[in-house]
């Protein structure tokens, strides 16, 4: 990434930082639940979530050595990456992270060939919505329900990818 924000991919031993970065996050909207067992298995093993080409897992660690944010991208089809798991740190928002993230897996993802990036955010999340059109999402699609414990609905965006970025370094 940058000086400012130095991501490295996300490890095993991030599991417990990662499930508080959630339950943090998720605790500013009623009726928003972090479960781990059935909702989350992503976050039980991260280091091994989000593997394989065009696909990745970062996180931004505190001056404590604490996770403060993370995003990860996959590719669910050719040519096309998908966006997970933003998430900053309240006391760590409004400081260019959730965007420096956007910004780094879009770079990531085109430099892998992909040509346009998905994401699905909770309807609930209108801050982070904001944040994507700003960066020139668009709206895609109907909405979907998950079946969860929070009983979620997520909304749909999509963005066009410069094609040609050049795929920022990775530190492990």
């Amino acid at each position: 990434m940058t000086d400012l924000l130095p991501a490295r991919l996300a490890a095993d031993r991030d599991a417990q930082d990662l499930f508080g970065l959630l339950s943090l996050c998720f605790a500013e909207y009623p009726g928003c639940f972090v479960d781990p067992h059935d909702d989350l298995p992503d976050l039980v093993r991260p280091g091994g979530a989000y593997r394989g080409p065009g696909a990745a897992f970062w996180v931004l660690d505190d001056e404590t050595g604490r996770v403060c944010a993370c995003v990860a991208v996959d590719r669910p089809l050719p040519g096309t990456a998908e966006l997970h798991r933003l998430y900053v740190r309240p006391d760590r928002r409004r400081r260019g992270l959730a965007e420096a993230l956007v910004r780094h897996a879009e770079a990531f993802a085109a430099a892998g060939g992909a040509r346009r990036m998905v994401l699905w955010s909770d309807t609930r999340f209108a801050g982070a919505h904001r944040l994507y059109e700003r960066l020139g999402y668009r709206s895609a699609g109907p909405d979907r329900i998950l079946a969860d414990i929070s009983n979620t609905v997520e909304h749909g965006y999509e963005k066009e990818l410069a094609a040609g970025a050049e795929a920022p370094p990775d530190r492990a």
